[in-house]
């Protein structure tokens, strides 16, 4: 574990060795251009200026590429359309687009582009001169939203790992205050952004990212719910729900969100894959992360994390005192209930969409 004062021992790891990347790796890239909107599924934007990082960020965050190797990523010439929907609840597409295209030209149908998106991330390079990127951003904002007043704005400030904790805030600050007082001057002070402090190089835009997603998962408040009932009745201090292939969480519990226990909950599932890979059952056939798969790596803070499988993507992860979890077969009494909770939301879901 990388976060320092955290260092522990795991306890037991459980699961079958396999080829994780082949059997749970997301699919390849489709480049397209813009034809037709999409059937069902969610759409993310990716948008932004040329080399502000939008494709290192997909490449990162969905196909697992090392942030090193993305320096030698080619800029992108054109839409490129990913089809993320190897989950039960993470099902989207995402659209990057080229730093260079006007996509408000008539070549282009603005209706087809943002009539079926549910978030645009505006990503915009930190440690470049900025006031083109806030121009651009602006006048996307405001078109986007004459198309489609409930897309949700998302703006990543980006590759800030090379400034400094003052430099951070002071860019913040002056970003978030001129497009505020941009849109104000426009008329249009209703638009909301949200805004992100991002980077390829920590956790920091798997979080990010995960606010995103978890504004397209309709299902969101109840999972939270569970959450926190699961929470209340075992004694857990934090649990997050995760996306195993992406590492994004798609809910967690009511109480704020620390970075560092994000962080290492995020890492263990790294170490359960990683684990499983090497000492797992030797069965060849099956995936490194299944249905036996769980962890349990006591910290020497006196905590403890527990990851447990939900389904083949899903993962829950908690943080339990060491006192709580004496208490475990309770614990994993509540959790096959929660278990079987978020498969019944799951068919709910599975239904309503059929229907």
């Amino acid at each position: 574990m990388p976060t320092p004062g955290m260092n522990g021992r795991i306890d037991s790891v459980a699961g079958s060795q396999g080829s994780f990347q082949a059997d749970m790796g997301y699919g390849d890239d489709t480049s397209d251009t813009v034809s037709s909107p999409s059937a069902v599924k969610p759409r993310i934007l990716l948008m932004g200026l040329r080399r502000s990082g939008k494709s290192s960020i997909q490449k990162v965050v969905f196909h697992k590429m090392s942030p090193n190797e993305t320096l030698f990523l080619e800029s992108t010439s054109k839409i490129v359309k990913d089809d993320i929907a190897n989950t039960s609840f993470v099902q989207f597409e995402i659209w990057d687009f080229p730093g260079q295209i006007d996509y408000f030209d008539p070549a282009f149908d603005s209706e087809i582009i943002f009539g079926g998106c549910g978030a645009l991330v505006f990503v915009i390079d930190a440690q470049d001169e900025y006031m083109e990127s806030l121009a651009k951003l602006h006048e996307t904002v405001t078109k986007a939203y004459k198309v489609n007043p409930h897309i949700r704005f998302e703006v990543f400030i980006h590759k800030v790992d090379g400034l400094s904790e003052d430099h951070k805030l002071e860019t913040t600050r002056d970003i978030q205050q001129r497009v505020s007082d941009e849109l104000e001057h426009a008329g249009l002070p209703e638009i909301l952004l949200s805004f992100h402090l991002t980077s390829i190089y920590d956790h920091s835009i798997f979080e990010a990212f995960s606010k995103v997603v978890q504004n397209l998962i309709q299902q969101l408040p109840t999972l939270e719910g569970l959450l926190n009932v699961l929470n209340v009745k075992s004694g857990i201090e934090k649990s997050f729900l995760f996306d195993v292939v992406s590492k994004i969480y798609i809910a967690t519990d009511s109480s704020p969100v620390d970075m560092q226990t994000y962080e290492l909950c995020s890492d263990m599932i790294d170490v359960v894959i990683d684990v499983s890979c090497i000492y797992g059952s030797g069965d060849g056939e099956t995936a490194a992360y299944d249905s036996r798969s769980e962890c349990t790596i006591k910290l020497n803070t006196g905590q403890v994390l527990y990851l447990r499988e939900v389904n083949r993507f899903l993962a829950l992860v908690c943080l339990v005192r060491e006192d709580n979890f004496k208490r475990q077969g309770v614990i994993d009494y509540n959790f096959r209930c929660f278990r079987s909770a978020i498969q019944e939301v799951f068919e709910l879901r599975t239904r309503s969409m059929g229907g």
